[in-house]
């Protein structure tokens, strides 16, 4: 049996971030190879180009957390009925053996209780693992306060009296209190189909929240160059920074560092900080949020890419992007991608926290002969590293994926429907 329908579920409809950035895009590929495609979301649902795909939306029409007030904010994020009975009357009124589920984000407004209309059709749902969040109750295994990762087992005692979170202990308490609820609807009793991480080196926090090592399976983001042709790295002195403007990307560490070496630095995106480090830094760039093809243009004249969250990054998809476009990469040692990119020649490795070694570094890249600078260029652009995998690669594993776990779930009809019953 073959897959015919993927239901993508999906926080949101509109790209504000990787996760749901590439929930818009498996659509996309996953209609290109002839599937059918619903899309159930816990905004307003408002996407034209899934529509003119084809691809029939469903909306919860929900808020964010944070657009909330605080006590429906607090409730809801645990659990929100009118979401869990969105997906359930779907499951109840259109679902068929040979339907996937694939949940690719869930903590903004959907929230756990998702999950509870979901096991009944467990063997059939994936689950893509886009950051921590399914492991850890503050999603990054960071600790704020101490300023340093963590390696505590989720829920467990440690953790529970561990203040980590960026705001106060009470918030943590919150987070603990709807990780434990997702866990428990989260069942890994369960025969849920797959939980799909996004760099190998994810798999000992997951197998350290007690994730089934049979049921995790790595598959790297699909990623496309910003430019068809080499930038000329070699040539120019300007850095860049891609992503939103916020604390935990670390851009006031970048922004102090870039003064302090006195290097030009384009910020490109948009996020709360925005504004502020605008008005504070006029000597940089802060052209806001671009598209794809702006983007590739405005880094035409950069020397590098920097990505500097403050934790420990899954993947980092525009790194791997504005690598094989023929910029450097300079990111947190911390990050999964950082041994790969250092050890290949592909860019730099610093810990950005420390505000010296930073700056350091990106002195010691501006200083770098142009002739290494142009080696470094040429090795990512020449994509013989495989960072990340093609958007044709990735939506054929993912359909193989789902071929299996349709296949497997009608095997398991046939030969045991009580069993079959109690899951669907």
């Amino acid at each position: 049996m073959t897959v015919k329908l993927v239901v993508v579920i999906s926080d949101t409809a509109t790209a504000r971030g990787g996760a749901t950035a590439l929930a818009l895009l498996s659509a996309e590929l996953l209609r290109a190879k002839g599937l059918n495609v619903t899309f159930i979301t816990g905004d307003d649902g408002d996407n034209a180009d899934l529509t003119a795909l084809g691809v029939e939306i469903i909306a919860a029409k929900g808020q964010e957390l944070l657009r909330r007030r605080p006590l429906k904010s607090a409730v809801e994020g645990i659990h929100n009925h009118q979401t869990r009975n969105l997906i359930a009357e779907f499951i109840a009124t259109r679902d068929t053996s040979d339907s996937i589920y694939h949940v690719h984000g869930w903590g903004q407004i959907l929230s756990p209780s998702i999950f509870a209309a979901l096991r009944k059709v467990a063997s059939r749902t994936v689950i893509h693992c886009h950051d921590f969040f399914l492991a850890c109750p503050n999603g990054v295994f960071f600790d704020f306060q101490k300023e340093q990762d963590c390696t505590r087992k989720p829920l467990g005692l440690s953790c529970a009296l561990t203040n980590c979170d960026k705001r106060s202990y009470v918030h943590k308490g919150w987070r603990l209190a709807r990780h434990g609820v997702f866990r428990r609807l989260f069942d890994q009793k369960l025969p849920w189909g797959a939980v799909v991480l996004i760099h190998p080196d994810m798999r000992p926090q997951m197998e350290l929240a007690d994730y089934p090592a049979n049921r995790l399976l790595t598959m790297r983001n699909p990623a496309l160059r910003f430019s068809e042709s080499r930038i000329k790295a070699e040539k120019n002195k300007g850095f860049v920074f891609v992503g939103r403007i916020e604390p935990d990307k670390g851009i006031v560490e970048l922004v102090n560092a870039a003064t302090k070496a006195g290097v030009p630095l384009t910020v490109i995106g948009d996020g709360p900080l925005r504004a502020s480090l605008a008005t504070s830094h006029p000597e940089f760039d802060f052209p806001g949020w671009k598209t794809r093809a702006e983007i590739g243009a405005l880094i035409q004249n950069c020397r590098a890419l920097v990505m500097p969250p403050r934790f420990r990054e899954p993947f980092g998809l525009v790194a791997v992007e504005a690598s094989q476009s023929g910029l450097p990469v300079i990111l947190p040692n911390s990050a999964l991608l950082a041994p790969e990119i250092t050890s290949n020649g592909l860019g730099f490795a610093c810990n950005i926290r420390d505000i010296q070694q930073f700056t350091e570094t990106l002195a010691q890249v501006a200083a770098l002969p142009d002739a290494e600078i142009r080696a470094i260029s040429e090795r990512g652009y020449a994509g013989d590293i495989e960072l990340g995998l093609t958007p044709e690669n990735w939506v054929t594993a993912l359909i193989a994926v789902y071929d299996r776990l349709v296949g497997k779930a009608a095997w398991e009809c046939r030969s045991s429907p009580a069993h079959f019953w109690r899951l669907q």
